[in-house]
């Protein structure tokens, strides 16, 4: 059994919301997805994207996907289709030249979350009071790490922390990567945009989510912590979270 709660922002710098977020209980499928472009187009894109995701997942035949090489091909095409519905708008309409989305979605089935990412925007997962990272931005400054040529302390102030190297809709062929996680009782599995923790750092994120557990909290009460939370800290960038407690 799942508790779900969810939070969606515009914070208190930005003036319209490019991010979006859906759930499908029913299919225990849930989406971040945070848009990039200009004249508003990022809003486009990442309403375009989780509106094509979601319609794929109740379309198909996802329960019938036993293995996680089937779930994960499922997972394939639906990035596929929503890619190819944001990249055609891209280029077909000037307004929209140029727009994109970071996506993460998971899948929860038969005690595993299936989680599929591109971009920026991540899941997490909290057990036993510690808080893990699941999935790996793609971004300049994460390449910068992985090459040994910046500190991740360095990236946190870097000049190019907000540039993504994948998005969705960006190119006519999507790179998502994929991760599966054997979940256990108690654990709370966290997605989000980047205005979450861009304002809130892991060591504050890990404290809401102890006194969460301490209190029982609701997931939507949960959510909203963490909205708040990014919002006395600047809540210069819009902000989704969904959170999932086992």
């Amino acid at each position: 059994m799942l508790q779900i709660g969810f939070k969606c922002n515009r914070g208190v710098v930005r003036k319209n919301n490019e991010d979006a977020c859906f759930l499908i209980p029913n299919q225990d499928v849930y989406i971040v997805a945070d848009g990039v472009g200009g004249n508003n187009s990022g809003e486009i894109a990442s309403s375009t994207a989780v509106e094509s995701l979601a319609s794929f997942v109740k379309a198909g035949d996802l329960k019938n996907c036993k293995t996680p090489e089937e779930i994960f091909g499922f997972f394939t095409e639906a990035v596929d289709s929503a890619n190819r519905d944001v990249f055609e708008m891209n280029q077909e309409n000037l307004h929209y030249r140029g727009m994109a989305t970071t996506i993460v979605m998971t899948y929860i089935h038969d005690g595993n979350a299936y989680v599929t990412n591109i971009g920026d925007s991540r899941a997490y997962l909290f057990r036993g009071g510690k808080l893990k990272r699941i999935t790996k931005d793609h971004t300049y400054v994460n390449e910068l790490i992985d090459k040994g040529i910046i500190t991740a302390k360095e990236a946190e102030s870097h000049s190019q922390k907000n540039v993504i190297t994948k998005a969705l809709g960006a190119e006519p062929q999507a790179e998502p990567d994929f991760y599966k996680v054997a979940l256990e009782r108690g654990d709370i599995m966290i997605l989000c945009s980047d205005g979450l923790y861009g304002e809130v750092g892991e060591d504050r994120m890990t404290e809401l989510l102890k006194n969460a557990c301490e209190n029982n909290t609701k997931m939507n009460d949960l959510c909203a912590d963490f909205v708040d939370e990014a919002i006395l800290a600047g809540g210069r960038d819009n902000i989704t979270v969904i959170s999932i407690r086992v």
